[in-house]
This record gives C-alpha cells, sequence and structure tokens, in this order.
C-alpha cells in the first residue's frame, strides 16, 4: 500500500488546528490565573471552576448521585474524599488503580490510533503514535484542563461529522447488503444482532453493571464535575454528556453493522471477513478505508484520531493532578509552594504521557491490562465512593479491608485476555477452546459465567461497612485500648496522620477551633480546599452561621 500524502496533510492540518486551540486555551488560562486571585495549580486541575454549559457539556460525554456532593464540598480531585475520611495512606493504595486505569486507558487508545493511521494513511505506527501522543502533551503541559476542554470541543466536533458522514457512504457500498436484513439473516456472515444465550445472561448482567456503574469513579470525569461553576451545572453537564455519548454511539454501532453486512471478496481487503482475520477490532478503519471514497475516509481518520487526543489528554492531566495533589502534596510536602506544585504536576505529564506511549509501543497486551484496570476501578473504587460520600460512619479499618476483599475477588477469577489463569473458580465455570481462524491453533481457557465482578464489588462494599462498624464499636466501647488505632482510624482522628489540619474529618462535632493553626506558608489551594459550608456542615446552614464556626 503506498503513501496517501491527501491523508497525511489533513491528519497534518487537523493537529496543527488542535495545537493552535491549545495553545490559545493554556494563554486564557494564565490570564484567568493572574487575574482571579487562586493558585494556578487549581486552575490546572480544575480549570478555576468557571467551565460553562457548552464547553463543560462537550467534555463530559451518574451525575444525579455524585455530582452534586463531590462539586459541592470543594474537592479538587476525585481522591480528596478519601484522604479526608482515610487518611493519607489509603489515599495512595486507592491512587494505585486510579493511575493504572487512566494510564492503560491512554496506552490502549494510542495503540488503536496507530493502527488507525497505518491502515488508512499507511505511515508508520510508532510515528504517528509518538507525534499524536506529543502534541497531546505539549499543549495539556502548557495550559492545563483549559487546554484540555477547548481542544474536546474541536475534537468531538470533528468526531461527530467525521464519523456520521462516513455512514451513508459506507452504506451505498455495493459490497454492502441491507443491514436490516443481515441483522437477523445469515447473507455473506453470520447476523451481526446476536442473541444472548440463558446459560451467560448473568455474565452479560456483570458486564453491563460494570460499564454503567464502572465508568463513575475515574478522576477524568470528576476533573469535569469540579471545574463546573456549582453543583447544580456539575448535574447539569453531567445528563448533557450522558446524550451526547448516546448520539456519538449511533454512528459506530452502524459502522459495525456495516462491516458485518459486508461481501468482502468484492472489495480490494481479501476474500475473508475481518473476524476470520483475527482483526474485528480494526473495522472502523477497515469499513473507512475499503467501503469510502478516499476523501471521505480521510474525515473519518480526523474523527478517530480526535476522540483518541480527546481521550489521552484528559486521562493523562488527571493522573498528574491526582499525583501533585493527593500524593506529593497532601502527603509529602503539605506546604509546597504553587510553583512548585505546578512544576511536579509537569514533570508528571510529560512521565504519565510517556509511560503511556512506551506500553502503546511495546505491550501487545496493553489492552488486557487496560480491562484488567478498569475492573479494578469498578471492584474497588466504586463501592469507596459510595462510602465516603454517603455512609460517614466507615473509617480506615473498613477502606482497608474492603480493598482487600475486591482485589482478591477479582484477581482470583483471573483475565483470560492476559492468560492470567484464576485461582477462584466460581459457580458456573466452564473451560471454552478459541481457534485462531488462519493458523488454525487451539486456546483454551475458563470463562466465568458468574457475576464474579459485580459480586466482587458487593462484597468490597460491604466489608468496608462491616468493618468499620467493627472497629468503632470494638474502640469506643472500650475493648481495644487507643493506642491500638495505628491507623487513626477511629479514635485518633484528630492526628497528623490525617493529611493536614485545615481537613474536617466529621463536621458536627469537630471545628476548626479544635485543630492546630494553619501556617501561613500553606499554599490557598490546600488551606482551602475543605473550608467550605457543606464541608463545614452538611445540614443547611447559612452563610453567617458557616462564618461564626471558623470563627
Amino acid at each position: 500500500m503506498a503513501l496517501h500524502v491527501e491523508g497525511l496533510v489533513a491528519i497534518v492540518i487537523f493537529y496543527i488546528v488542535i495545537l493552535l486551540v491549545g495553545i490559545w486555551a493554556a494563554w486564557k488560562n494564565k490570564k484567568a490565573g493572574d487575574m482571579g486571585g487562586v493558585d494556578r495549580s487549581e486552575t490546572i486541575m480544575v480549570g478555576g471552576r468557571d467551565i460553562g454549559l457548552f464547553v463543560g457539556g462537550f467534555t463530559m460525554t451518574g451525575g444525579m448521585f455524585f455530582a452534586k456532593p463531590m462539586r459541592s464540598k470543594g474537592y479538587i480531585t476525585m481522591l480528596d474524599p478519601f484522604q479526608q475520611l482515610y487518611g493519607k495512606r489509603m489515599g495512595g493504595l486507592l491512587f494505585i488503580p486510579a493511575l493504572m486505569g487512566e494510564i492503560f486507558w491512554s496506552a490502549a487508545i494510542l495503540s488503536a490510533l496507530g493502527a488507525t493511521l497505518s491502515v488508512i494513511v499507511d505511515i508508520n505506527i510508532n510515528m504517528s503514535v509518538v507525534i499524536s501522543a506529543l502534541i497531546a502533551i505539549f499543549y495539556t503541559l502548557v495550559g492545563g484542563l483549559y487546554s484540555v476542554a477547548y481542544t474536546d470541543v474541536v475534537q468531538l466536533f470533528c468526531i461527530f461529522i467525521g464519523l456520521w458522514i462516513s455512514v451513508p457512504f459506507a452504506l451505498s457500498h455495493p459490497a454492502v447488503s441491507d443491514i436490516g436484513v443481515t441483522a437477523v439473516n445469515k447473507v455473506y456472515q453470520r447476523p451481526w444482532l446476536g442473541k444472548i444465550e440463558a446459560s451467560d445472561i448473568w455474565m452479560w448482567i456483570d458486564n453491563f453493571c460494570l460499564l454503567v456503574l464502572g465508568g463513575i469513579p475515574w478522576q477524568v470525569y470528576f476533573q469535569r464535575v469540579l471545574s463546573a461553576s456549582s453543583a447544580t451545572y456539575a448535574q447539569v453537564l453531567s445528563f448533557l454528556a450522558a446524550f451526547g455519548c448516546l448520539v456519538m454511539a449511533v454512528p459506530s454501532v452502524l459502522i459495525g453493522a456495516i462491516g458485518a453486512s459486508t461481501d468482502w471478496n468484492r472489495t480490494s481487503y481479501g476474500s475473508l471477513s475481518p473476524t476470520e482475520k483475527e482483526e474485528s477490532d480494526m473495522i472502523l478503519p477497515i469499513v473507512l478505508q475499503y467501503l469510502c471514497p478516499p476523501y471521505i475516509s480521510f474525515f473519518g481518520l480526523g474523527a478517530v484520531s480526535a476522540a483518541v487526543m480527546s481521550s489521552a489528554d484528559s486521562s493523562i492531566l488527571s493522573a498528574s493532578s491526582m499525583f501533585a495533589r493527593n500524593i506529593y502534596q497532601l502527603s509529602f510536602r503539605q506546604l509546597a509552594s504553587d510553583r512548585e506544585i505546578i512544576w511536579v504536576m509537569r514533570i508528571t505529564i510529560f512521565v504519565f504521557g510517556a509511560l503511556a506511549t512506551s506500553l502503546a509501543l511495546l505491550t501487545g497486551t496493553v489492552y488486557g491490562l487496560w480491562y484488567l484496570s478498569s475492573d479494578l476501578v469498578y471492584v474497588i473504587i466504586f463501592p469507596q465512593l459510595i462510602c465516603v460520600l454517603f455512609i460517614k460512619a466507615t473509617n480506615t479499618y473498613g477502606s482497608v479491608a474492603g480493598y482487600i476483599f475486591g482485589l482478591l475477588l477479582r484477581i482470583g477469577g483471573g483475565e483470560p485476555y492476559l492468560r492470567v489463569p484464576p485461582f477462584i473458580y466460581y459457580p458456573g465455570w466452564t473451560q471454552m477452546k478459541k481457534v485462531n481462524h488462519l493458523t488454525h491453533e487451539a486456546e483454551y481457557y475458563i470463562r466465568q459465567r458468574f457475576p464474579f465482578k459485580t459480586v466482587s464489588m458487593l462484597a468490597s462494599f460491604l466489608g468496608n461497612i462491616a468493618f468499620s462498624y467493627l472497629a468503632k464499636y470494638l474502640f469506643e466501647s472500650g475493648k481495644l485500648l487507643p493506642k491500638y488505632d495505628f491507623l487513626d482510624g477511629v479514635v485518633s482522628k484528630h492526628s497528623k496522620e490525617i493529611m493536614d489540619k485545615t481537613t474536617l474529618m466529621n463536621s458536627d462535632n469537630i471545628t476548626l477551633a479544635e485543630m492546630f493553626p494553619v501556617k501561613s506558608q500553606l499554599s490557598t489551594t490546600l488551606a482551602g480546599t475543605f473550608i467550605t459550608k457543606e464541608e463545614l456542615d452538611d445540614k443547611e446552614t447559612s452563610p453567617d452561621s458557616s462564618n461564626n464556626q471558623i470563627n
């Protein structure tokens, strides 16, 4: 296949536009930081909390229950409430699956971009991945959330136009049959509208819950929630984004149906279908390349590039924000200056971006790593998020127990994509055989039909509650002496372990007057994070009463 010069030019133009938008947003960010009187590090992380409905709706594509409490309490990252209630060490443990999810997701989509560019433009995969990652890293470095949010607007417009404009051309190709007919009848391939076997229904329910609930506890989502100008805006943005996700998903479904309705022998792709060539995961670029005119396929390529850069920059910024604030600042350097935090963020943006790029280029199982890490986010972080926001009686001991339960039960189920065998065989397990259509080699793996992921999540949730109440009973009843509260989870909530003295552990019985004075060198970001009306009193109070409580 020869190099497509037109496609290369189109990609270069697209990248230049994205870069210019990112630089403009970075300038806007700097101007806002200089005039707003707030720390620039906070502006980089949450965009000065002035992301409006238009920009926010395009960047956030659960808000009913989670957006309002997170935004109303003035948190800066998703991990803030965990460190506030469970302490810095538990926050560090929860940072691990959150970081894995963001990095592996960035690597997976960068790998997909490289494969797409190689199919349509026929350029070197490594070069395309590196260039795309460098551009995303650069404007994220200089502009933070402002650059990410404003480039997201351009990128999502490109996704919408690029994919929808490709659909009618692919449908009208002579090799494509009526997708309404092929949905239920075998024409060239199996019907694309499948059915759920009775024995697999619980597995489907398990994956459904994973997709719906496991997509909530991600910093990349809460970064946009926390950047909204108010809690109400945060909820509205979430609903708008949910609608946007549905609209964006339609062309992808249609393109998949088109691929399953095509007589590939009548195209230059070859006689075997993508499924038979083990290339079904590449159906989007294949349809664009072989069923659409070249100029249309370049629009589609722009859509894919936009989608990848939109996700990669957000994930990298999310990971660096959590590290700079929750690990570096709150755990080790409480007196760090705003300038120091900004430089830590810049360094980690580059490091995490380079790590994701390296994984995309060097690791063949990056998708499997992301599948496993996303499962851990669902199994470990989601139940902890429910507890920390809505069940105030939970403590560090319950959090540790829930973490361990969820981790062991999920890892115990194995991961076929990574060829990790299970050591827990759940009810209904069966051995499956997979044959490669090209090499005819057989591979055996264990399929867990039991909904063990959701059960692991529920075990983590219930374990957190049970062990929290158990620890609370043992210490408060005197059965265990206060000196044994080594995690500072029940008796020692005033201890230095719980982040810093500006953090309120229980608004009903702890006021700022009871805490050690905050040193003047403390950055305004750290000192002001949790000193809000909502944090001082979960109940409705007037601004005057809140001010009196502070004084």
